[in-house]
Formats: C-alpha cells, structure tokens, sequence
C-alpha cells in the first residue's frame, strides 16, 4: 500500500483494519497494528497532518482557541456553572489532543485500574496495566521495577527553574506535605516536578512517537482530512467506515476485519450515533435510522472541573509575567527558546504538581493541584497580565457528577451537544472548596511570606463555602479530559465489553478515552495512549494470522 495524506487516490477498497481517529490512542494501534507486517491498516484522521506551532511546548496556548488545530467544543449553558459556555479543546491533527495538550504525564493510581477491574474489567487492573506503562515510556531519569526505557514515548521532568518551585516545596513540608520524587512511580501523594512528554525542547505527541516511526511501512496508510460520516454496518456487524475530504462526496471503504473507533470522548459517541447506534428517544427525533439501540451511548461522561486561585508575588523575576511583557522580553524569551530550547515556550503548562487529600482519613489522593508561575489574563489568548503572579488550579481526581453527549443533528460536520453536568452530586461540591482551601494554606503556609502579596481570585474575604463555591461555578472550566461517553463494562449501562468490542455489534471496537469506566486519578493522555496500546495487543490476539 501507498502512504497517502489527505487524498483517497492510492486507496485500496479494502484493508484488515480501519482506525477511525489518530489521536492518543489511535497513533498508538496504528503503530503496533502494522508492526508485524501482517496487517493492512487504514488510518482515518479528520483534521490536518500538523500544525507549525505544535512542536513548541507553549503552543498549548496557542492553540486552545485555534480552529486550525482545534476543534474548539463548546459546552451548553448550565445552571450549576452560571448558564456560562465552556470551551471544549480537542486536538484536530494528527496526534489528536496530544499535538496541543499541556503535556503533563499522569499514569494515574493503580486504584484507578483495579477499580475497572472490579466493575467485571477482568484485564484492566494496575498490576496488568503497569507492563503497558512501561513498554510506551523512555523515562529519561531512569528504570526500576515502576518505570522503565526504551519506549517510543520520552517522557522527562519539566526543566524550567524559578525560586518559586522551592518555595512551595518548602510550603507544603510546613503543613505535612512532602515532595514526591516520583508520582508516576510507587506513590502519587506530594508535591512533585511535573513530569512532561517533552524532549530535547520539542514535543513528543502520538503523532512524533507513534507515528512518524510507523508511516515508513508499506502496509499503513494515513489519511487526513477525512472526517467520518458514518460507520457501515450490514446487519448486526461492521464492514466499512463512509467519510469526506472537505466537500467532495462521501467515500467508502471496508474493514476485512474490524473498524475500531479512536475518535475520543467526544467524537466517539457521536460516529457511533450518527451510525445508528445508540439511544433510540435521541436519534430518532433527528432522523436517523436505529440500526442497533444501546443506551449508553453519550452517557457517563465525567470530567474535571478545574478551578483556579491567584496570587500577586512580592518578588520581580519570580513568574513569567514581568518575563513576557513588551515585546523586548517576548523576543528574548523566543531567542532563548532557539538557542537553548528552554524558558517559557518549553515549559509544560504547569511545572509543579501536588497530589493532596483533602481529608486526612482518605486512603488516597482526592484532588490535583496546578502552580503556574504566571497569571493569564485574557483566557482566550491567553494573554498575560503585565504584574507578578501565580495561578494554582485544583480539581478533583475522581468526580462522580455525570453528563452527556449526544449528536444535534444527522450531519457529522455539526458538532455534538455537550452537557457536563458539573457539581450536581454533593462530594463535587464539597471536595472543590475543601480543595480549594488547601490550596489557600498551602500559599499562606511561612515558606511562601517573602513571595507571597495579596489574594486576586477569588480574594481572602471569600471563605464560606457558598463563597467558594460561587466562585468555581462563575470562573471554573473544564480541564481538558472528557471520558466514559463509550463506557466499558458487562451490563447494559456499557457500550464496550473489557476487550473494547462494541455490545452486539461484530467488526467494531472502540478504543480511546470514551472507554474509561471511571475517571483516572489525574491527566488523560497518558492512560488514552495506554489504552490504544492495549487494544493493539488484544486485536492481534484475536487475529493471529
């Protein structure tokens, strides 16, 4: 097979596999699918090959509101986070939300993992998760019995230095916090230095990893541009995946042996439904044609609210504001991104972490801080204020509050309604203000008096619960991770079996973050990537030949 890239000229009429999506997950599969040499695999991806900024770290501002790169969401109106849209990042490139991410690496807590496995996951638990880490990851700071080298995916701590770092360190000691030099590793608890899938300066998205090694080989083929339209299903199985380039007329093409959806937690429920499968009281008032009922299709999705404090620092030099006003600055700043491949356009979008409870009884972390040695002062251009500060973000590692996605219309170019349900169950709520206390005592902890000025957001007289609480619903968004909407498990409350194979549909799988029984305890890529992995070794199981 001829490589081919945004057209469908060179396009044999039938492979074993089609992936629709090529994403975290879907780079992944690709690269292991094709490794042996054994299988022809087609790679659908809607968006476009890359993007100019993407391989510059800091371009996970740049991107966020880029149509380019982005299919830029949007959340409907809710009552619970004062009727505010939400902007909804996912990537629209090869290498999926990978290419614009923060490019923070959480592998999340083997109670994240033993959780699938207990819900009738057999296959999912940390301890058969955890060789799959391993195999994706070439941690630059060394192997043990946790992590390991030689991987496709580089993952390494993030460089940047600021007095800042030390002192929260140093903050969170004072209250009982200690530095973890490992979250990835044994523990998650304490404040860490992030750990970053950054390497020499530039990122490390699927795209780089997976794919770049992957379309040397004759029997992959990649096509972007190519947005699916709907799946092909001839009675209860799957044969082919229809799709466009721009507005050229619907193409099809057949799977000799399985499609497997990677579109993500947004894009995944919609194919499925779009194709007919699905909710019957949602497609038919739009139309289409109930080809298979599945109700849980676009239901069970979690994600992170992620709420924000900000604070003035004392001390010029500390944060990047000061660093990036005026254009003198800025330019330094790009110059010393050239030369060194350093400062802020290779920093991930926060270079410390903390893993907390917010409740000292718990067995586990409970929520995931953020410090940002910056303050944005217009978030959709992610503009900085021109005065010293610091942000630190918290959300809750595992939210029970569930919402929904679901197709507006039978037109695939139209986007999905997106509807989080954010706060609606009671430990949200209060794990969010607890969260945000300690956040608090973190920053007012001694260690912190000479960096430390006032409170900015949401201000020190804000302290009830109710204060903090209005707080979150006018000024939190979403951070970037949306799962469960194909959710995984035996019952009729699931969309995929624990081999990811769609319920009562042959041929079909999904493989991405949609799967996720639960939310895992931090960032998303890391687990979406592990996921793809993971599809590939059961796919090859079930096609030996």
């Amino acid at each position: 097979m001829q490589a081919a890239q945004g057209n469908s000229g060179a396009m044999a009429a039938e492979v074993d596999f089609i992936i629709v999506g090529a994403g975290s997950a879907g780079a992944a599969l690709a690269n292991r699918l094709t490794e042996s040499g054994k299988h022809k695999v087609l790679l659908l991806e809607a968006g476009a090959a890359s993007h100019p900024y993407s391989r510059m770290p800091a371009s996970f501002g740049l991107l966020i509101s880029d149509p380019a790169a982005n299919w830029c969401y949007k959340s409907t109106p809710e009552p619970a986070t004062a009727n505010r849209e939400i902007a909804v990042p996912r990537g629209k490139l090869l290498g999926g939300s990978s290419s614009i991410n923060g490019l923070v690496y959480v592998r999340g807590q083997p109670l994240d993992y033993d959780t699938w496995a207990q819900r009738g996951n057999r296959g999912w638990s940390f301890d058969d998760v955890l060789p799959i880490f391993k195999r994706m990851e070439n941690y630059e700071h060394g192997a043990d019995d946790m992590r390991a080298q030689g991987g496709p995916l580089h993952v390494c701590e993030s460089y940047d230095q600021s007095p800042l770092y030390e002192s929260i360190f140093r903050a969170g000691e004072a209250i009982g916090i200690r530095r973890n030099p490992d979250y990835n590793g044994a523990e998650q608890e304490g404040f860490v230095r992030t750990q970053t899938t950054i390497k020499n300066g530039f990122r490390q998205s699927t795209a780089v990893a997976y794919l770049e090694p992957a379309r040397k080989r004759p029997n992959l083929q990649v096509v972007t541009g190519a947005l699916a339209t709907r799946l092909i299903l001839e009675g209860k199985r799957c044969v082919g995946v229809a799709y466009r380039i721009a507005n050229s007329e619907e193409v099809e093409v057949r799977a000799g042996r399985e499609v497997i959806v990677s579109c993500g937690g947004v894009a995944a429920p919609q194919l499925l439904e779009l194709s007919g499968i699905g909710r019957p009281d949602v497609l038919k008032p739009l139309g289409i044609e109930v080809k298979h009922e599945l109700s849980a299709v676009g239901e069970n999705l979690r994600d992170h609210i992620n709420a924000r404090m900000v604070w003035r620092l004392k001390q010029r030099g500390v944060s990047y504001n000061e660093r990036m006003a005026g254009l003198i600055p800025r330019g330094w700043q790009f110059l010393r991104y050239l030369t060194t491949r350093r400062g802020f356009m290779a920093m991930p979008s926060a270079p410390i972490l903390g893993f907390l409870k917010t409740r000292q009884e718990l067995e586990t972390p409970d929520i995931q801080v953020h410090v940002m040695p910056y303050v944005i002062r217009d978030a959709k251009r992610r503009l900085l204020h021109d005065w010293p500060g610091m942000t630190m973000t918290c959300y809750q590692l595992r939210p029970e509050s569930l919402g929904t996605i679901h197709v507006r219309s039978s037109d695939a170019r139209e986007h999905p309604e997106i509807r989080f349900n954010f706060l609606s169950d009671a430990l949200d709520r209060q794990t969010m203000t607890d969260g945000l206390r300690l956040i608090r005592k973190v920053a007012e902890a001694a260690p912190m008096d000479p960096l430390r000025g006032e409170e900015v957001e949401p201000g020190s007289g804000a302290t009830s619960d109710e204060d903090l609480l209005n707080h979150v619903r006018n000024t939190a968004n979403t951070a970037f991770h949306p799962v469960g909407t194909c959710r995984m498990g035996p019952g009729e409350d699931c969309v995929v079996d624990s081999r990811l194979r769609v319920h009562g549909i042959a041929g079909l799988r999904v493989a991405d973050a949609s799967i996720m029984p639960t939310m895992v305890s931090g960032n998303t890529n890391a687990a979406a990537i592990m996921i793809g992995e993971k599809a590939s070794d059961m796919i090859r199981e079930d096609h030996p030949n």
